[in-house]
């Protein structure tokens, strides 16, 4: 998070969309992180793991279409393990 420029997108996806759930560890960075950048999560990830309804509203959710559609919009994508 300290890397994004503001106005870019952070899209979670596996296991990574915990952090955007209500009482995760990361809840709180990703709450601020959404006044500087769009913040994303992929539902059929949330769907998958039983999560969805924790989801901080804050983030948007998007499917496999929003994915594609977030990659075309932006000319760099880097991803993180």
């Amino acid at each position: 998070l300290r890397l994004a420029k503001p106005a870019s997108a952070l899209l979670l996806i596996e296991d990574g969309i915990y952090a955007a759930t209500a009482g995760s560890a990361a809840e709180q960075r990703i709450r601020e992180a959404t006044g500087r950048l769009k913040v994303y999560a992929l539902r059929p990830d949330l769907d998958a793991r039983g999560v969805t309804a924790k989801l901080i509203e804050a983030v948007e959710l998007v499917d496999y279409a929003g994915f594609v559609d977030l990659a075309a919009q932006h000319s760099t994508s880097h991803s993180w393990l």
